[in-house]
């Protein structure tokens, strides 16, 4: 077995996830005991990060299963004993405090001053009813791990509300014992563009922009693009081809992700439908969710990166919106969940649609939202504090209303008017959007009576326009700027 000092050159194929690999190597070489936990959703590279990083280091992995009973699990967790012991002999286990008896003698076979990495694998499947796994992990940790120099004990897990609440959060033996935690989040739009580059996909930024609105930053939806078809082409493959390979992704996942995933889609398909967001009132008169249970969905689903909440501007947090900030999600209840169109090319022969126009309009929102600070570092405000929220007043037969999406709200006097637009070429500002503008920049100032400067921000795909009604702009990001 390769000593703490050997390196696994497997890693230089790792795309991204630079700080991540730096951390876990610190953690590998501390030279005392630990216990890691890496989580985030399924599909984004968790298992693969852990495997190409340490490889023939690991003592042991064990994947859990998903819906099997304790007995299976303990038969497979034996047989991967018998596989890191070179003896092939797959112990009886009747219990967990059993396994982990068999584990320690494992590690006391190996040589004392050779690390120990013990890889578990989707750990919340492990966790059965009545398995009674968590109390034996902890025992086997507090008891005995703990004490050494030699051990370094991974978790991972999907559904991250286990992660943190049985782990992170753990009140019994294993408070404070998690001694680092990763937490893995969708690839930024710079990360995906040198994931597909470096398979051999080497499409332009602007169509990667568009990629990213459709499948988000999820590494495991990139492997299956191919780079010698179009992007219609291989959406109409994964979507919309007979058998496509994506068509029961969303049921999979949010099954695999939560227990009574039917609530979580029932809170998802709400607030799809309400693009600028829902306060948390609005969604228990939709779902009839509500209390403690409403709070633990949202929650679990902030964790997993599916919403967000935006502050509004000047308002309190019972006003706080709730809004889905995953592509891949919006994308699926637009064009696929209720589609019942037999087109198996309904991408490429629905380009040019006002339905496509209208979603890439509201996407490329979403996906600027999620390059803050990307949009922060272009602007020269990195280092300055700064609030993101929205705004909306409703308006009357008497009054004027408005609405903006995204305010900056920074330290030194300033708020940045974000508006975000979509577009094939150089913008063009008009003269009724102008006006549109400055009316809803007024009404804004008049309202929330305030004093501070306010700078319209433009972000877009290639800029603004140079025209008669283009100097109402102060400050320009374009989709080049996303990719920092």
């Amino acid at each position: 077995m390769p000593t703490k000092n050997v390196k696994n050159h497997s890693a230089m194929k790792i795309i991204a996830r630079k700080k991540e690999m730096a951390e876990l190597e610190r953690l590998y070489s501390s030279g005392r005991s630990e216990f890691v936990i890496i989580y985030g959703r399924r599909r984004i590279g968790k298992t693969f990060l852990v495997n190409h990083l340490f490889g023939d280091r690991i003592t042991l992995g064990y994947v859990g299963a998903r819906n099997q009973p304790q007995k299976m699990q303990l038969q497979r967790f034996a047989t991967q004993l018998g596989e890191a012991s070179g003896s092939m002999y797959a112990p009886l286990l009747a219990s967990w405090e059993e396994a982990f008896m068999e584990l320690r003698k494992l590690i006391e076979s190996k040589p004392r001053n050779e690390r120990k990495l013990i890889f578990f694998d989707e750990m919340p499947w492990i966790d059965t009813p009545r398995s009674s796994f968590v109390a034996a992990l902890e025992y086997f940790w507090n008891g005995w791990a703990a004490q050494r120099d030699d051990i370094m004990f991974v978790a991972c897990g999907s559904a991250t509300s286990w992660m943190v609440d049985k782990l992170v959060k753990n009140r019994g033996g294993l408070h404070n014992r998690i001694t680092a935690q990763i937490y893995l989040r969708p690839f930024s739009l710079g990360e995906c563009e040198e994931m597909l580059h470096a398979n051999g996909c080497l499409w332009d930024r602007y169509t990667i922009t568009q990629c990213y609105m459709a499948l988000g930053g999820v590494p495991f939806y990139l492997t299956l693009l191919n780079g010698q078809e179009s992007l219609a082409q291989n959406l109409d493959r994964l979507f919309f081809a007979k058998n496509a390979r994506m068509s029961g992704e969303f049921e999979e996942l949010f099954n695999a992700l939560f227990p009574k995933a039917d609530k979580y889609i029932a809170v998802i398909k709400v607030l799809a439908g309400h693009r600028e967001g829902m306060i948390r009132a609005d969604i228990i008169s939709a779902t009839a969710i509500e209390g403690g249970e409403l709070s633990k969905i949202l929650e679990n689903l902030r964790r997993c990166d599916f919403i967000e909440v935006y502050s509004r501007y000047k308002s309190s947090v019972r006003n706080a919106l709730y809004r889905i900030c995953d592509p891949y999600v919006l994308f699926y209840f637009k064009f696929i969940s209720g589609n019942h169109s037999k087109d198996e090319r309904f991408w490429s022969n629905n380009i040019g649609s006002r339905q496509v126009s209208a979603w890439q309009g509201f996407s490329f929102e979403t996906v600027c939202m999620q390059h803050l600070p990307q949009i922060k570092l272009k602007l020269g405000i990195a280092g300055i504090a700064t609030t993101s929220c929205s705004w909306r007043k409703i308006g009357s037969s008497t009054e004027q209303g408005a609405q903006i999406d995204l305010l900056i709200d920074r330290a030194d006097r300033v708020i940045n008017v974000c508006e975000m637009k979509f577009s094939e070429t150089p913008y063009s500002i008009t003269k009724e959007y102008e006006e549109k503008l400055r009316t809803k920049m007024a009404v804004f100032r008049q309202e929330m009576k305030a004093t501070k400067t306010l700078l319209l921000t433009m972000v877009t795909t290639f800029g603004v326009m140079q025209g008669l009604h283009s100097g109402i702009v102060h400050n320009e990001v374009v989709m080049d700027d996303l990719f920092l």
